[in-house]
């Protein structure tokens, strides 16, 4: 079942971003007083409720009836049961952790610039601006703290979220169509990747390559002739940027010898391509160190391929 996690600044229409996405794909929303309710309402007394609501570090705490478990535990467990079960959008709670490795999961941040929310902040609550600031700031300052407290992580780190949408000039229904136009793009690929594994469809990642030139066919044959695995192309470094950081070269070994550890590029008799290929070679080594690059004349095949061989053979 797909899954949504919704990360949002008060003021970005986070809330009602996720009740129109709730509404418009027929999925459960669940919020910070949903969740509590739905899975700890039947197992905590008052007591560890009014805890679990106002302490965050009080999810670290082991349970009442069963010590073997913190509060966390017993959260985490129902939510990936019930994300199992059905299509869910998480609103909060540090979800965005919770689920980080569900494949199915799709995790976004809503957040506008202080002005803009702000002057949301003082229309929702009819007050002065200086009061809506001082909301906006408590509000930012208890989010960080839960789930630093809670996951040991930054709420504002970028690497946690697929999508961040910047609401200021945005409409709901603008920031609702970007998130389900990432949301069906998703499904459609983790569709294709489970028709191609029912039915035995080659990968394109794993195909047998193209190849450029006669020579990279015949020193593959080679290869495979004495048994040394190998893989073509399968990595590009950079070697060259310009001023503003854009990458302007790169070089992309023929391939890669996995029991060796080596890169071979191969070369014609062409001085010109052989000169560029080794100053590409020579800036690889530099900054890429511990990095073996080989240049290879096609009339040195031969006897490099026998002297692998050779090495193999004792490693055998």
């Amino acid at each position: 079942m797909a899954i949504l996690t919704i990360s949002r600044q008060i003021g970005s229409m986070g809330d009602e971003i996720a009740q129109t996405l709730a509404d418009r794909m027929g999925w459960a929303l669940l919020n910070r007083d949903i969740m509590l309710d739905r899975v700890f309402s039947s197992v905590c007394d008052e007591t560890e409720m009014y805890r679990l609501r106002e302490s965050a570090k009080f999810f670290l705490n082991q349970r009442k009836d069963n010590p073997k478990e913190t509060y966390l535990d017993y959260l985490t467990d129902h939510l990936l049961s019930l994300a199992g079960k059905e299509s869910v959008i998480f609103v909060g709670f540090g979800s965005q952790i919770l689920f980080s490795d569900h494949e199915e999961a799709l995790h976004v941040r809503l957040m506008a610039p202080d002005e803009t929310r702000i002057d949301r902040v003082r229309k929702l609550y009819n007050c002065q601006p200086e009061d809506a600031e001082k909301i906006m700031t408590t509000s930012d300052r208890k989010h960080k703290r839960f789930v630093s407290a809670v996951y040991g992580a930054d709420l504002t780190d970028c690497r946690l979220y697929n999508m961040t949408i910047n609401t200021s000039g945005l409409s709901v229904d603008e920031a609702c169509a970007a998130i389900t136009a990432l949301l069906r793009e998703k499904e459609a690929r983790l569709k294709i990747a489970r028709e191609s594994i029912k039915t035995d469809t080659v990968n394109n990642l794993t195909e047998k390559p193209v190849f450029k030139n006669p020579s990279e066919i015949e020193f593959a044959r080679i290869l495979d002739m004495y048994h040394i695995e190998w893989l073509y192309e399968p990595r590009t470094f950079p070697i060259e940027w310009d001023a503003e950081g854009n990458i302007t070269q790169a070089f992309s070994p023929d391939f890669y010898l996995t029991q060796f550890d080596t890169y071979i590029e191969l070369t014609t008799m062409n001085q010109k391509y052989v000169t560029q290929k080794n100053r590409k070679a020579r800036r690889v080594r530099e900054l890429y160190p511990g990095t073996n690059v080989k240049i290879v004349y096609k009339k040195d095949f031969q006897s490099l391929i026998e002297r692998f061989s050779a090495i193999a053979g004792n490693q055998d």
